[in-house]
């Protein structure tokens, strides 16, 4: 059956995630050894004992959340569910990589550890004058109506970063320009406009310096071509090298996600089941938004992927 990875991003993070599948493989434990010896984090101290706030911090949760999505779909390989393609959210795209061979964990744990500390930095310094940068959901409006009213508002500082759903798009800006475009959103048919509980405006063009500092760590660092089909968040298409991959990686601090196409993408080339491999269940809930009629499955415990390897 051909079967897809997805790998959650930034807000999946639970404390404890991933403790049952570190219990109950060997290869897991090594990951997280692993994550440890090249970052100088104790990773299992990080994921097993770290509170909600901790776990929430850019650094912890980049790192935390790559470990948790390799091991599930270490625990998955093990049981005999084995992707051909895969596709990450935001962060989740990192894990992604691994799985498709263009990285190596040696590598991931690393860069995804300075990712958030780039991130971070270029967050902290923005303008708090007027509150905190951020995010915010908008519900109830087409992607295509949230873009037209950016358009038509033309507030500063204001950028759609996330294209989840037909009726969910997530905006990144200033917390004044927030403000104004909720009152835009709102005014052009949005139900609610929900501000979320995030470190900066992600996936904007705020973030540039983060976009900036990525690209010259990533120069000693090999992308090798994708051993199996690897979707991108920028394009929604295929990943075809090494190379675009890297140059995708930079651009994918300050561009959107544009998940609703990859998600077209994966369901027109015929892809049959769908695993959301990591913990939580956002992408389960968006995929059932883009397409009810069939099932993603969460593999964030043992005992969900040992039920789905069952099927």
């Amino acid at each position: 059956m051909k079967t897809v990875f997805f790998f959650p991003g930034q807000g999946a993070q639970v404390p404890g995630m991933a403790r049952d599948l570190f219990e109950h493989s060997q290869v897991v434990r090594e990951l997280f050894d692993l994550a440890t010896a090249e970052t100088g984090i104790d990773a299992r101290k990080l994921l097993f004992e770290a509170t909600a706030d901790e776990l929430k911090e850019t650094v912890n949760t980049q790192l935390s959340i790559t470990l948790a999505n390799l091991s599930s779909a270490q625990v998955l390989k093990e049981h005999g569910l084995v992707a051909q393609a895969v596709a990450g959210f935001s962060l989740g795209e990192y894990a992604a990589l691994v799985e498709a061979g263009v990285l190596d964990a040696k590598q991931v744990f690393p860069l995804v550890k300075l990712r958030g500390e780039l991130m971070a930095k270029a967050a902290s310094a923005l303008d708090r004058h007027a509150g905190e940068p951020g995010m915010a959901a908008v519900i109830g409006l087409s992607p295509e109506a949230v873009e037209s009213a950016l358009t038509q508002a033309a507030i500063p500082d204001l950028f759609g970063a996330n294209f989840n759903s037909p009726t969910q798009v997530v905006i990144s800006g200033t917390a004044a320009a927030l403000a104004l475009g909720t009152e835009a959103l709102k005014a052009a048919g949005a139900r609610r406009v929900i501000a979320l509980k995030v470190a900066g405006p992600f996936h904007s063009p705020l973030l540039a310096s983060a976009g900036e500092g990525l690209a010259e760590a990533l120069k000693s660092i090999e992308f090798r071509n994708p051993a199996k089909a690897l979707y991108s968040n920028v394009t929604g298409a295929l990943v075809k090298t090494g190379a675009q991959a890297k140059e995708l990686a930079v651009r994918q601090v300050t561009a959107p996600v544009r998940w609703i196409s990859e998600e077209k993408a994966l369901f027109e080339a015929g892809y049959e089941l769908y695993i959301e491999s990591g913990p939580g269940t956002v992408l389960q809930g968006l995929w059932s938004a883009f397409q009810p009629e069939v099932v993603c499955h969460s593999a964030s415990t043992l005992e969900q992927i040992l039920q789905i390897g069952k099927h």
